[in-house]
Parts: C-alpha cells; structure tokens; sequence
C-alpha cells in the first residue's frame, strides 16, 4: 500500500540528512521532492503546492527542538499536514435511523456490490447489528444473483424483487420489510452509474428522496488515482452524499485518491477495502493512513486485528502446553491460521514499523505460509503432538510427502525449535503480559530470521 509514494518521500527527507538546522534552501530543495513525489502518486498539482507551500511556511516559523533533528522536525510536519488534508478525526457512519438506511452510489465496477456485503459483515459482527441488504441494481445482468451470493457468504438476508424495474419502490418495500422483521440497518445496493448520465441520476436521487437515507456513501476504486478524485466530485454536485468508500486501497502503491479527495469533496474517507475477502475492511484513520505513507507502520491497526482473533480461553490452554513443553506442530498450525485470519501479509508487514522499508524488494505472497502448512500436515498425528521424535527417516518421508526438500524441513524444525524456546523464556516475569498482548499473533511470522 502506497509504496511508491513511502519510498519517494524517504528519499526526499533524506537531502536534510546531516543538517545542522532547517533552512531556506535546504527545505526548498527537500520540499521540491516532496511535491514531485506527490504528482508521481496522482495528487492534482493545486493540492501538492499548497500542501508543500503549508509545511514550507511552518517548518520555516518554529525553531528545532532540541530533541529533534532538522529532517525529524520536517517528517512530522509532514504528517501533521498528511493527516489533516484526509480528514483529521476519524469519521464514523451514522446509525442513528430504526433502522439505519445505508444507501450505496459509485461507478460501474468500483466494488460496490462487493463492498456492501463487507459492510454489512462489519456492522453485524463489530457492532451487533441484524442487516438487510436490497438489490436495487436492475440493470447489471446477475446483479441480484451476486448481492445473494454475497449476503450469503456473511450470514445476512438479502431482499429483492427480480421481476420488478423500479428501484424506487423495491427499496421502499426493502424498507417496510426491515420495520416489520427487526432489521436494525437496511443497506441499499444500486446500480452503477456515470455522472453524466441524467436518467440514473434523476433515478437514485429520487430512491434518496423516497427512502430519506441516514448515510449515503460513494464507493470508488482508488487505483484510478485521480478520476476517481473527479468522479468522487461529479457525484457529490448531483448526490451530496456524506461519505466517501475507497475500495482496493490495498492495491494502491501511489495514493493519489486518499490523499487528496478530502480536499476536492469536502466529505470523509469513512471506509477502505483491503482485499478480496469478506472482512477485508477497515475504518479510515487519517492519523494511521499518514503514518504508514511515510513509512512508520501503523502499529494499532495490526494490534486491533490480532485482537479480534484472541481467544483468551485458548491462549490459556497454549500457555499450559508451554509451561509443561507440550507445544507441538498443531498448535504451531493452529497460530498461523489465526495470523492468517488478519489479513493480507504484504498488508501486515506494512503495518510494522520499518518493515516495508526492510523489506520493499522482497514479494510477501499471501500464500506464504503454504510450504510450511504442507510439511505440518504431511506429518504423522504423533509427529505434530511430539515433534522430538521426528528423525532423519521421519524428515525425508515429510520431505517426500509435502513435495520440499529435507533441507526445508531441518530448516522448520529449528524453528519450531528456537520459538518454542523462546515462547517458554515469555512464560517468566514480563512475558505473560506480552503474551497476552500480542493475543493471536504468537508465533505468527515463522521463516522469519
């Protein structure tokens, strides 16, 4: 995510690498890379002066602390400004309706459909909601067909009319179905559109009008950088909806779309889509987004996921088998898994302080963990449980069976071995706490040295 931006403006701060303060000359020269990072990631070229023009006038008017060096004082003017050009405070949805009408707008082929279901699998799982999902898209073929199969894969009802052409009063039967059955939120899925098509923009302005939504939110891919900047504005002068969806943020490697449709629109980034799956979403924290643009990882973030996938009843039963040396391949398996659960790994490393820098040239493929989950389950059931017994003739049929070579597996087993030593050394004074902390990330990053 943005790492052709990360890595511009790394650069760009590092002309004032060795300076003993912040000048005129230096910080023009450092502010000018700054700029053409920006335009290289799609940021229209108004908005990339004035920011640099804003982070100039500041970083001219104060003195470097003591504490700070003239390149560390510069970063966090930078970031200071990142975050307030994509919002400052985290922008919540608002749920305040009984129920809560959602109503979803964007081009064709922005993620919309797609992005409905997830939001519907935030709202039912993160806030306890009961969600209704309404097909209002009658034009797309097998557009109905897709919002059931996604409705499906999150447990949420979806309610449609096939045979019916008018959006307007399928969403208002949608809505007398949610009274009558309970449904907390209604999330109206519509068809895709373009600004300038008058007819299906008089269309879902008068589905607004019908079914008085409490949000309305404009989904937009944000690889196309700048378009979608313009199309975000186009949409807004016809719509004025009150929130802005980036979809396929984590494809993103320039971050054109999320750094400046803030500034054209006036409205907030209020969701981001983070891959294929169905909870691959996020709330948008500007202050979070601006720390990993340059660099810093987004620490919180990667905490909160492992966190959603902590078991205390069973981090207490693995901390037993540590304290008695009974960790074994399957609990070994049963972590990756849960590291898996939180997303993407090229996502996750991002997140770690340093790591997208450490690792910018190395492919980090969301299979990752293939060739080791394929030597654990070419072991023996009293393999996995007593991995000591596991011996030279044992490893080469393991080899054999997984398809890898012994050298792979010798390499796993010490390892296994030099983790479980140190998840046992964290069973000690201090180690609990941080144990507890790191929840379903615990031994979740083997083949790392």
């Amino acid at each position: 995510m943005f790492n052709n931006l990360s890595e511009k403006l790394d650069k760009a701060f590092h002309i004032l690498k060795g300076h003993g303060k912040i000048t005129e000359v230096n910080v023009a020269d450092t502010l000018k890379e700054v700029r053409r990072a920006l335009l290289d990631a799609d940021v229209n070229f108004k908005i990339a002066k004035d920011f640099t023009t804003r982070v100039k006038e500041k970083a001219l008017g104060q003195d470097v602390l003591t504490t700070l060096q003239p390149g560390q004082l510069l970063i966090k003017i930078v970031k200071d400004e990142l975050v307030e050009l994509m919002g400052g405070d985290v922008a919540g949805v608002n749920l305040s309706g009984n129920p809560s009408i959602i109503l979803m707008s964007g081009l064709q082929g922005s993620g919309k459909t797609t992005f409905s279901g997830k939001l519907a699998n935030f709202l039912k799982t993160k806030k306890n909601k009961k969600v209704l999902l309404v097909a209002c898209d009658i034009y797309r073929p097998a557009a109905i067909n897709q919002l059931h199969v996604v409705g499906d894969q999150v447990g949420v009802e979806v309610y449609s009319e096939p045979e019916n052409k008018n959006a307007v009063s399928i969403a208002e039967n949608a809505i007398k179905h949610a009274k009558a059955n309970g449904f907390n939120v209604v999330i109206v899925d519509t068809a895709g559109r373009l600004a300038v098509d008058e007819e299906m923009m008089i269309e879902i302005a008068n589905v607004h009008k019908a079914i008085q939504p409490n949000e309305t939110l404009f989904v937009v891919d944000s690889m196309t950088g700048q378009d979608a900047v313009n199309t975000a504005k186009a949409f807004n002068d016809r719509l004025n909806f009150d929130g802005v969806v980036l979809t396929k943020l984590d494809g993103d490697n320039r971050g054109g779309a999320a750094i400046s449709i803030k500034s054209v629109v006036n409205k907030p980034i209020k969701f981001i889509g983070t891959g294929e799956k169905m909870d691959a979403i996020d709330v948008f924290y500007p202050d979070r987004m601006a720390d990993r643009i340059l660099g810093m990882g987004d620490v919180v973030s990667l905490v909160e996921r492992a966190q959603q996938q902590y078991d205390e009843e069973e981090a207490r039963k693995l901390q037993k088998k540590i304290a008695k040396n009974e960790f074994g391949f399957d609990d070994f398996l049963s972590q990756i898994q849960q590291v898996k659960k939180m997303g993407n790994m090229k996502d996750l490393v991002g997140m770690i302080p340093g790591a997208g820098k450490a690792l910018k040239d190395v492919e980090i493929e969301d299979d990752a963990f293939k060739h080791i989950e394929a030597i654990i389950y070419s072991m023996t059931p009293q393999e996995r449980s007593k991995p000591t017994i596991i011996d030279v003739k044992r490893k080469t049929r393991i080899a054999k069976g997984s398809g890898r070579k012994v050298e792979e597996v010798n390499q796993l087993m010490k390892q296994f071995d030099q983790m479980s030593k140190m998840m046992k050394m964290m069973q000690g004074p201090g180690g609990k706490n941080l144990m507890k902390m790191m929840g379903g990330m615990k031994g979740g990053m083997p083949g790392m040295k």
